[in-house]
């Protein structure tokens, strides 16, 4: 039996994850916006389902929020920082205050809360974190800049985490889904008002057919959460976990691209060596 630590239950993947514990027989502590939902999280399962309050970029209230789980509830075994939002807009239409409020959710949110629960586990000489990254954090489409800065920043931290704290027993793995049917185009995406005509034939039918996909994606979200309780009991889990038919394939193509590229330019990127 392992306690869940989960940012972000109210819907989406935090949701799912957290019910896919349970039905594990696990504990799940979740986080949530209000007294409301944290009593209707809390029902799910009583005993083992705990909502509490916590915005995640409120950097003062995750210690004492941690150490109470901690002192009251159980060690923390598994971190998942899934908190997080989408900004859709271009990025010459978007604010340096859009960029900052994307970073302090989706990076600074979870290294405050990874900052928080490593001590413990450190000590303890064990525990799993899981960061929710996206395949958003490997490839990148037109719009969708600030969210990808965000992700391929997450990533670049979820791997050098991972080599820090192998030695204490502790797994670190980036999951990437691809497009699931939760509400992230939806009430999780900050959009920016269009202004510059100059993008309108690049950029309106992106944001037509993401409008369209909505509630068609491939990806289920049960499942996700059902791959995510498999990872964790994993004796050797990956850095990096690739979830959604869609993901692998634009992942695979992206890498393919990027050898392309590299050999391509293989005499110039050796040009710059003192000579032997």
């Amino acid at each position: 039996m392992k306690t869940w630590f989960i940012t972000g239950v109210s819907a989406g993947f935090g949701r799912a994850i957290a019910e896919a514990a349970l039905a594990a027989g696990d504990h799940v502590v979740g986080t949530l916006r209000d007294d409301a939902q944290c009593a209707a999280f809390t029902a799910l399962s009583p005993g083992r389902a705990h909502g509490v309050r916590l915005d995640v970029t409120d950097e003062a209230a995750i210690i004492p929020v941690v150490e109470h789980i901690e002192h009251d509830i159980g060690p923390i075994d598994v971190l998942v920082n899934n908190a997080g939002y989408g900004h859709e807009g271009l990025i010459e239409e978007s604010s340096l205050d859009d960029l900052r409020r994307q970073f302090d959710v989706n990076l600074f949110g979870a290294v405050a809360v990874i900052k928080a629960v490593l001590p413990f586990m450190r000590a303890r000489r064990a525990g799993f974190i899981v960061n929710i990254s996206s395949m958003g954090g490997i490839v990148t489409f037109p719009g969708l800049g600030f969210y990808h800065a965000s992700k391929f920043a997450l990533e670049g931290l979820t791997e050098a985490l991972g080599k820090e704290v192998k030695a204490f027993g502790i797994h670190v793995t980036a999951v990437e889904p691809g497009s699931f049917r939760t509400d992230w185009s939806g009430r999780s995406m900050a959009r920016v008002a269009r202004t510059i005509s100059d993008y309108d034939a690049l950029i309106t039918p992106i944001l037509e057919r993401r409008q369209t996909n909505r509630g068609h994606q491939l990806g289920d979200p049960a499942r996700l959460g059902a791959a995510v309780v498999k990872l964790v009991n994993t004796p050797n889990p990956p850095a990096r976990l690739l979830l959604g038919s869609d993901a692998r394939q634009n992942v695979f193509a992206k890498l393919a691209a990027m050898r392309t590229e590299f050999e391509a330019w293989t005499e110039t990127t050796l040009s710059t060596d003192f000579p032997s």
